[in-house]
């Protein structure tokens, strides 16, 4: 590391790129900078060791709190720098040694940040999550259809049983509804984007959220789409009153970048 301190990587641009906003600040509250190599310009901060060394940062990670304002900072620094002309985001938590280490980066991975830099070009990422309520998509009570099926001669326990797997079904089959119906919404907006990228479910309480999360997807849309893509998503949203969409964006490309360039480095 560089001293009492370690160069914490935000985001790359092409060619010398403007001067930040006076007074932007990072992750430790740190001042933000450029560093130039290989004809890129990187966003770096200084962060001190005794609160960014590995251990320490470990220790972080857990502390949900700070993790938040962390990655809040981090956020705000790739946006901002993107508000002036694409720039390929960094993951939380890229670390290096120094600006040295920095700059042999930008000239081992040229290639591979120019090739990202001409794909974001122009193309803003936006994020859609498609929600649904499980009974919106069962046919009938369970209720009603145990009934049906099961006769006086039933045991209570066989009758039990019985209501137990016809509910199981008919969850399995509102499942499939739900899903088929989330995968026309995906087949529709992906048809404006030139990339899209699916990612898992988020946890039903830390998102804070009941029923079904049935598309956590991005969507790398051109910015001369944009207002199409969010029309499309409100017109999705009347084609399937059953599911509750939720549009964010634009932001940084994060999803499309694949840089692998996470967590600490050499």
């Amino acid at each position: 590391m560089n001293g009492a301190s370690a160069a914490w990587l935000y985001a790359v641009a092409s060619g010398k790129r403007p001067g930040l906003p006076a007074g932007l600040k990072g992750v430790a509250g740190e001042p933000v900078r450029i560093v130039e190599g290989a004809g890129l310009s990187a966003v770096v901060g200084s962060v001190p060791l005794s609160d960014f060394g590995e251990e320490e940062l470990g220790a972080h990670l857990e502390d949900l709190a700070w993790l938040e304002a962390a990655v809040r900072a981090h956020h705000r620094v790739i946006d901002t720098a993107a508000r002036g002309g694409c720039v390929v985001p960094l993951r939380f938590a890229t670390v290096y040694h120094d600006d040295a280490r920095i700059r042999f980066l930008l000239d081992e991975r040229r290639a591979d940040f120019d090739s990202a830099l001409d794909l974001l070009a122009g193309r803003t990422e936006w994020g859609v999550k498609a929600y649904a309520d499980p009974q919106a998509f069962v046919a009938d009570p369970p209720g009603d259809r145990t009934s049906a099926r099961t006769s006086e001669q039933d045991s209570p326990g066989t009758a039990y049983l019985l209501r137990r797997r016809e509910q199981r079904r008919g969850r399995e089959t509102a499942h499939l509804r739900a899903a088929e119906c989330a995968e026309a919404i995906h087949a529709a907006l992906a048809e404006l984007a030139v990339r899209t990228a699916e990612h898992p479910p988020q946890d039903a309480r830390l998102a804070e959220y009941e029923g079904w999360m049935l598309l956590n997807n991005s969507y790398l849309v051109p910015d001369s789409r944009a207002r199409e893509f969010a029309a499309a998503v409100a017109s999705l949203e009347l084609r399937f009153p059953e599911i509750r969409l939720e549009l964010s964006g634009p932001w940084p490309a994060y999803s499309f970048t694949g840089s692998g360039d996470s967590g600490r480095k050499g």
